[in-house]
């Protein structure tokens, strides 16, 4: 497995990628808030209200729960395939969700500009949200996490810009550089596999594919005219 670390895919479009930046923001500044404990902590059960758990939301109900200490208000469990995007079980899954986005979301923002980069990445995340909820319609497990949302950046660039170098660090110690096509390739390989071959439901592969899809079918509408699919540009790192 691959981390990626940089690569050098300059913005054509936009000056800077904002939304990139407001969401990596977002995320680290709600797990510091409510998840570390040092300021506001959510217990298990109201972060639980903010999480996608499948069987509620196949059935149809309402959560409840709020980040007030003593209890509850009704929350349509439609609305947590938002919330869910913005909370994280460990700095480790913060850390590896963000840097994926660091790296990769520039250029799909700039592909799309701000504003149709919010609903792409909202989308990703809520097609992520409901495929893993279809597969898993008895689940009780909640569901927490940008990845669903990341793996739809993910397979966007690679479908834009699978020969640009990136360097990675492969085995989390040797630093390469590889074209994005192998990086992001066998990324995407391991959760297919893990579809196939793991029966642990803590991790939540099929939100993974499910973000993957819709990325990957997203890209091809929500692009900008005249933005390429599998550019040539070979770029360095």
């Amino acid at each position: 497995m691959f981390i990626p670390l940089h690569d050098a895919n300059p913005l054509k479009w936009i000056r800077y990628q904002y939304v990139t930046v407001a969401l990596i923001v977002l995320n680290v500044a709600i797990y510091a808030i409510f998840e570390t404990g040092w300021f506001i902590p959510l217990d298990d059960e109201n972060t639980a209200a903010f999480a996608v758990i499948p069987a509620k939301l196949m059935a149809g109900g309402e959560t409840s729960g709020s980040i007030f200490a003593t209890g509850a208000f009704p929350m349509p469990e439609r609305f947590t395939l938002i919330t869910y995007m913005f909370l994280h079980g460990s700095w480790i899954h913060l850390l590896g969700n963000m840097l994926f986005l660091w790296v990769f979301g520039d250029n799909i923002e700039d592909a799309m500009g701000h504003l149709r980069f919010i609903m792409f990445y909202l989308m990703c995340g809520i097609f992520a949200a409901v495929l893993h909820s279809w597969m898993m319609p008895n689940s009780e497990l909640p569901l927490i996490g940008a990845s669903g949302a990341v793996a739809g950046v993910i397979s966007a660039y690679l479908i834009l810009h699978p020969k640009v170098k990136v360097w990675v660090l492969a085995l989390w110690r040797i630093p390469i550089k590889i074209t994005a096509f192998w990086a992001l390739g066998i990324w995407i390989l391991a959760q297919v596999g893990n579809i196939l071959f793991e029966s642990a439901e803590n991790v939540a592969w099929w939100a993974h594919i499910g973000g993957l899809s819709a990325g990957a079918v997203l890209i091809l509408f929500m692009r900008r005219r005249g933005v390429p699919l599998f550019d040539k540009t070979r770029g360095g790192a």
